[in-house]
């Protein structure tokens, strides 16, 4: 069989999951009442909430008699190493640019990524039924973009393709518009070229993922570079510090649509699933037994962000999780580094890990699934990872895209002044301005929540890691102490409505609250101890107006996100199933001071 194989690159937000659900649809015939949902390659319950990809997946659709293997990629920053990783498996990618936005600092990252390794892009310009959509202008800036990444001249030959995902369309003319993506398809197997395929030679196979069935155990997914492999058959599994072991395929599946389907054999070029490997990790090579050579290791970039994880010791603990000791949460980490390649985790003592990841997000998505799994954690203020070069403290820094109705840009452009950024770049875009900025990566902590706030919710802004830069100094990032409760007991409304005019809540009346609890985030710079649990005393002498209600401002709602950007360095987020509590790390307020 013919093969293709192409990943499917884009920032965030630019419809890459879109466009998949739409060649799915184009493709497939659905018997059985079989339908495809939207963001369909969204499989996990946190993408389907936020609606972003967080996980590289691969599908794959016939057309012509030629198998197209698509893999989808994250868009987020922080989700880089999906990407890095599954890049090596294809020959070819879609490089989707919204018609309006036009290229964003991740694109610029996979493109980057894509062009190293000698991929031939085809620039599909989507969303194009957008009001402020600029096609030509965009496709122009594309082209600037790849020139300025050293992309060499067959790879700015590029085709270009129309979009409109959404509605499963696709075309090579503005002015000749077309119902569905034949052209695309077309343009596929006429661009990217055919793998390599070699079947009489050993067998050899990188993992570029892992997966995992109840009925069949690990499953290691990659594209097979050269041979074939049988059911049943004996291969060698050749780990990263050199040494093999012989190991039994139970079971190979290629991909049609969203199924695996059941092979008795798979051969070169093809993009696979293999059951019946267990110790493999990602990065690792599978070869045939006889003639076993191993494949060069897929490298990620390092890591940017690193937080403290410990299990839950607060006054609570226990009461909500399944899992609460260190020894479930060192095994829950060394699962997770198993697949999740661009994540670094140090144990310091028995009941505490440094986890560096690529950012605040990468670190929060792997806490929010841990949280729903039952686990009780407590983790400190995100720090960035500061490097020495040349005897100099080098710190990271983010290429940072805001773009904000023109009224709010000087207020922007002073915050981020005032927090040691450097505008790079400004242009005007209608009634809205375009800027870039170079930023420290700490700088942006707690910035996204006030970044909303300062533009009335109308602002966007996407960032992306631009390598190290010197030590900027001091930037000080949170204006207000934090409200921090003195007593055990539930809240009682008439103590929160006396002390509302002190600062922000976090709590209701009537939550349980414990010593060194934060409740809220004060109107000054420091700290204060609060006593939330105070009733009213009721005597029998009445007045007028004495039982009239109280009234009070409803509390800020802190999502794990908001949690982790407003902590500063002596507090910590208690994470449970079902709560998120704020901290200090030292609870008795006398041994604070």
């Amino acid at each position: 069989m013919e093969y293709r194989n192409i990943a499917i690159i884009a920032h965030v937000d630019h419809g890459k999951t879109t466009l998949v659900d739409g060649l799915l649809k184009q493709t497939l015939k659905l018997g059985h009442g079989e339908e495809i949902a939207e963001r369909a390659m969204d499989s996990n319950d946190l993408e389907k909430e936020r609606g972003i990809t967080i996980l590289a997946k691969n599908t794959a659709v016939e057309y012509k008699g030629v198998k197209i293997n698509i893999v989808d990629t994250p868009g987020h920053a922080d989700f880089g190493g999906e990407v890095e990783r599954v890049l090596g498996m294809v020959d070819g990618c879609l490089l989707l640019v919204d018609a309006a936005e036009g290229p964003m600092p991740q694109t610029r990252f996979v493109l980057r990524k894509a062009l190293e390794l000698g991929l031939k892009p085809i620039v599909v310009i989507n969303k194009i039924d957008r009001q402020d959509a600029r096609p030509e202008e965009v496709v122009n800036l594309t082209f600037d973009l790849m020139a300025e990444l050293g992309a060499n001249d067959d790879q700015l030959d590029f085709p270009i393709l129309y979009a409109i995902s959404r509605e499963g369309k696709a075309f090579k003319e503005l002015d000749n518009p077309r119902d569905d993506f034949q052209e695309l398809f077309e343009m596929v197997l006429e661009k990217i070229p055919a793998p390599v395929v070699d079947l009489e030679a050993p067998f050899q196979m990188l993992v570029t993922n892992l997966d995992y069935s109840e009925y069949l155990g690990r499953i290691v997914l990659g594209r097979v570079q050269r041979g074939q492999v049988k059911k049943g058959e004996f291969v060698n599994l050749m780990h990263k510090d050199g040494t093999m072991s012989k190991t039994r395929v139970v079971q190979p599946f290629t991909h049609l649509g969203l199924r695996r389907i059941e092979v008795d054999t798979v051969g070169a070029g093809d993009i696979v699933a293999l059951a019946g490997i267990e110790d493999a990790q990602i990065g690792e090579t599978i070869a045939d037994l006889a003639d076993p050579e191993a494949l060069p290791i897929t490298t990620v970039d390092e890591p940017t962000v690193s937080m403290t994880f410990q299990p839950n010791t607060s006054p609570f603990a226990g009461k909500d999780g399944k899992y609460v000791t260190s020894r479930h949460l060192n095994d829950r980490l060394k699962r997770e580094v198993m697949t999740n390649v661009s994540l670094k985790v140090e144990e310091v003592r028995p009941d505490e890990f440094i986890v560096s990841g690529r950012g605040e997000l990468h670190l929060s998505i792997l806490l929010e699934t841990m949280r729903r799994e039952g686990y009780e954690i407590q983790v400190g203020s995100p720090q960035v990872i500061i490097r020495e070069i040349d005897g100099e403290k080098h710190e990271p820094v983010e290429h940072l895209v805001v773009d904000v109705p023109e009224q709010h840009a000087s207020t922007v452009i002073g915050v981020l002044a005032s927090r040691k950024g450097q505008m790079v770049n400004m242009e005007p875009q209608g009634t809205r301005t375009r800027i870039e900025f170079k930023i420290p990566s700490r700088a942006l902590f707690g910035f996204r929540t006030q970044f909303l706030s300062m533009t009335q919710g109308e602002g966007i802004m996407s960032h992306i890691f631009d390598g190290y830069a010197p030590w900027a100094g001091e930037i000080k990032v949170r204006q207000n102490g934090s409200l921090v409760s003195m007593e055990d007991g539930p809240a009682f409304a008439y103590s929160i409505w006396k002390l509302q005019d002190r600062g922000s809540f976090f709590i209701d009346p009537a939550t349980e609250v414990y010593i060194g609890m934060i409740v809220g985030e004060n109107a000054r710079e420091q700290d204060m101890n609060v006593n939330v649990c105070k009733n009213k005393k009721l005597t029998n002498v009445r007045s007028s107006g004495a039982d009239e209600a109280l009234t009070l401002t409803p509390p800020r709602r802190l999502t794990l996100e908001d949690a982790l950007e407003y902590i500063s360095d002596d507090e910590l987020v208690e994470l449970t199933p079902k709560n998120i509590r704020l901290r200090k790390k030292v609870l008795n307020p006398s041994m604070r001071k």
